[in-house]
């Protein structure tokens, strides 16, 4: 069953600084710990991701936490496909009709992709890199950007979505009403790395000397996310979680 969670108001602006120390994020719970796209015919994930959700009248804001032992990151061009790099996704359909929904994508650089897609690509959709949210986003890191040779703790990052960016599309008031219900989700794609000498450096192991982070040759991504999707494809709005806003 899709996941579900109840987004509070925030009481007053929320600065951005990829920290989540504010004050107002303890409004929030924290959705639960992330699970393979596939649901539970996978394992579970060997690093913890969890979201936050807060709203106000000017902007949906997202909070997220990853556990990450080696941080990496190489994109820095807006609009670069972001998840050929570890990376945190968003997607919204505000009507929950499974058409005209949103995607949006960001690394540890801070570097970002927003599409939209009138439908999913399996009914022939096609997506607009055009479109723009002109969030606010920040990241803040528990470590060193590719440094094979030390340990990191991860990330935490900050997205400040202006309702006007989702106005035209939306099929809901924008910013909603209270008790509105969005469908939501939320995606981490994670690499297997190696160091310059083939090494597998997505564990616990400190590699002095190791050179830089690469992809390992012929592996898969892992996918994980808030709401499972039960398929590879996070091009199912139908599956996503549901959020509600309240007061």
């Amino acid at each position: 069953m899709p996941r579900r969670y109840l987004c509070p108001k925030c009481p007053t602006p929320l600065p951005i600084d990829g920290t989540l120390q504010h004050p107002n994020w303890k409004l929030a719970p924290w959705t639960e710990a992330f699970v393979d796209i596939e649901g539970d015919a996978k394992p579970r994930p060997h690093f913890l991701t969890r979201a936050k959700m807060l709203w106000d009248d000017e902007f949906f804001y997202i909070g997220a936490e990853l556990e990450e032992p080696h941080l990496w990151a190489t994109l820095t061009e807006h609009d670069s496909v972001i998840f050929h790099d570890n990376d945190f996704e968003v997607f919204i359909d505000p009507d929950g009709d499974a058409l005209r929904y949103f995607e949006f994508e960001m690394n540890a650089l801070n570097t970002t992709w927003d599409l939209y897609l009138a439908k999913p690509y399996r009914d022939g959709g096609d997506a607009d890199n055009g479109w723009e949210t002109y969030a606010k986003t920040a990241v803040h890191l528990q470590g060193t950007l590719n440094d094979p040779s030390d340990l990191d703790e991860g990330w935490t990052l900050e997205i400040a979505f202006p309702w006007a960016c989702f106005a035209e599309n939306a099929g809901m008031p924008c910013p909603p009403n209270v008790g509105d219900v969005w469908r939501v989700n939320f995606s981490r794609v994670q690499w297997l790395l190696e160091d310059a000498e083939g090494r597998v450096v997505n564990d616990l192991e400190v590699l002095t000397g190791a050179g830089p982070y690469r992809k390992k040759p012929n592996n898969p991504e892992f996918n994980w996310v808030w709401s499972p999707q039960g398929v590879i494809d996070m091009h199912q709005p139908e599956q996503w979680g549901y959020v509600t806003f309240g007061d």
